[in-house]
C-alpha cells in the first residue's frame, strides 16, 4: 500500500498543493523560485519520495510566504502520510565537495527545529538564505517533529544549502521507514 497524502493550503498570498507519495517516482516542483524548486526536489528525492508540489503566488510579496506556505503544507503531508509504525529517528552526514552537512530528525510529535548554516550571501537563486531555517521550522511544526541541521564544514553557499537538504531528505527517509510498531517506551508518539 502506498503511503500518500494531498494537502492544499490557500491564503490571501499563496495557493499551495502538495501531492506526496512516500515511494520513489517522479518529482515536479513549481514555485516560481528556482532555488526553492531545486532544494525541495533534492529533499524529496533523497527522502525516497515523489509527488507534485506547486505554489501559486496570489499576492506578490517576496519569497518568504511562498517558501513558508510550501513547507507548512509539506510538513502536514508528511505527517499524514507517515503513520505511527515508523522508525521515528533518522540521521545523515552528507559531503558535497568541500561542505559537510549533518541532519537528524525525530518524528516524535514534539515539534522544534535547530538549523545552523553559516551563509555569507543574502540570496541563492532567488531564495533568501534567511528563509531557509524558517522553512525547516515551518515543516517541523506541522509535521510535529524535531529537526536538527548543522553544517559541520562550511564553504560555497549553494553547496551548504544543497548538502543540508540532501542530509535532511536522507534522515527523513530513515525516520519514515515503516516498521509496524511504535518506537516509544510510552507506547505513543507525541
Amino acid at each position: 500500500m502506498v503511503r500518500s497524502s494531498i494537502v492544499e493550503r490557500e491564503t490571501l498570498e499563496t495557493r499551495v498543493r502538495v501531492e506526496l507519495r512516500l515511494e520513489p517516482g517522479s518529482i515536479r516542483v513549481e514555485t516560481g523560485i528556482g532555488f526553492l524548486d531545486h532544494v525541495t526536489e533534492t529533499l524529496i528525492y533523497y527522502m525516497g519520495a515523489s509527488g507534485v508540489f506547486t505554489v501559486e503566488e496570489v499576492k506578490r510579496v517576496d519569497d518568504h510566504h511562498v517558501a513558508e506556505d510550501l513547507y507548512l503544507a509539506l510538513g502536514e503531508a508528511l505527517r499524514r502520510a507517515s503513520g505511527t509504525g515508523i522508525a521515528r529517528f533518522g540521521h545523515a552526514i552528507i559531503p558535497m565537495d568541500e561542505v559537510l552537512a549533518l541532519a537528524a530528525v525525530d518524528v516524535s510529535g514534539r515539534p522544534g527545529s535547530w538549523v545552523r548554516i553559516p551563509f555569507t550571501r543574502e540570496y541563492i537563486g532567488g531564495l533568501s538564505t534567511e528563509v531557509i531555517p524558517h522553512m525547516v521550522q515551518a515543516m517541523a511544526s506541522t509535521m510535529r517533529s524535531t529537526i536538527h541541521i548543522e553544517v559541520l564544514r562550511p564553504g560555497n553557499n549553494h553547496h551548504m544549502a544543497e548538502a543540508s537538504f540532501k542530509a535532511l531528505g536522507a534522515a527523513l527517509g530513515q525516520a519514515l521507514r515503516e516498521t509496524g510498531r511504535v518506537f516509544s517506551t510510552k507506547g505513543v508518539l507525541g
